[in-house]
């Protein structure tokens, strides 16, 4: 299945094959201010809004939403799993494609642990301190909490 170098389609990502014959997925990660990852890989596991989703190449065609929290990608040719802390989005899978856009997104390794330690910490402890009937303040508590809960985790820390 060759494509034409000038050819483009309507999806963000293609087919690729790995030197040893398998195919891969072509994930792209898309954020309003920026491509977090654009590459070729062969799982990913997606914070879907019904549970963890993983995704393999051959995968039947798929349009879900996504939750806060840590999307796990292993790169082609690699064992090791990059870890994406996801702000909500969108991801569709269509032949051997992902594409995942998202409100926000940040790679595990550009996080630094201390400081996300650090806000997973106060947002957990803000959370736990609102009392009432303030459903406002309740609603952003628990989105902060589960921003900082996904960075947190994303840059390796254990919750």
């Amino acid at each position: 299945m060759a494509k034409d170098k000038g050819q483009r389609t309507n999806t963000s990502a293609s087919l690729s094959t790995s030197d040893k014959g398998q195919m891969t997925l072509t994930v792209r990660v898309i954020s309003p201010d920026k491509t977090v990852w654009d590459a070729p890989a062969e799982e990913v596991v997606l914070p879907s809004t019904t549970g963890q989703l993983g995704i393999l190449t051959g995968h039947a065609p798929l349009l879900t939403a996504l939750d806060t929290g840590v999307m796990r990608v292993r790169a082609a040719k690699s064992q090791n799993w990059q870890a994406i802390a996801l702000l909500g989005g969108f991801a569709e899978v269509e032949e051997n494609e992902v594409t995942i856009l998202v409100n926000g997104a940040e790679r595990g390794d550009k996080i630094n642990l201390d400081e996300a330690r650090t806000a997973y910490n106060q947002a957990q402890a803000r959370l736990n301190q609102l009392v009432g009937d303030d459903r406002q303040a309740q609603i952003q508590a628990t989105q902060a909490f589960k921003r900082a809960r996904a960075r947190f985790q994303a840059a390796g820390g254990l919750v």
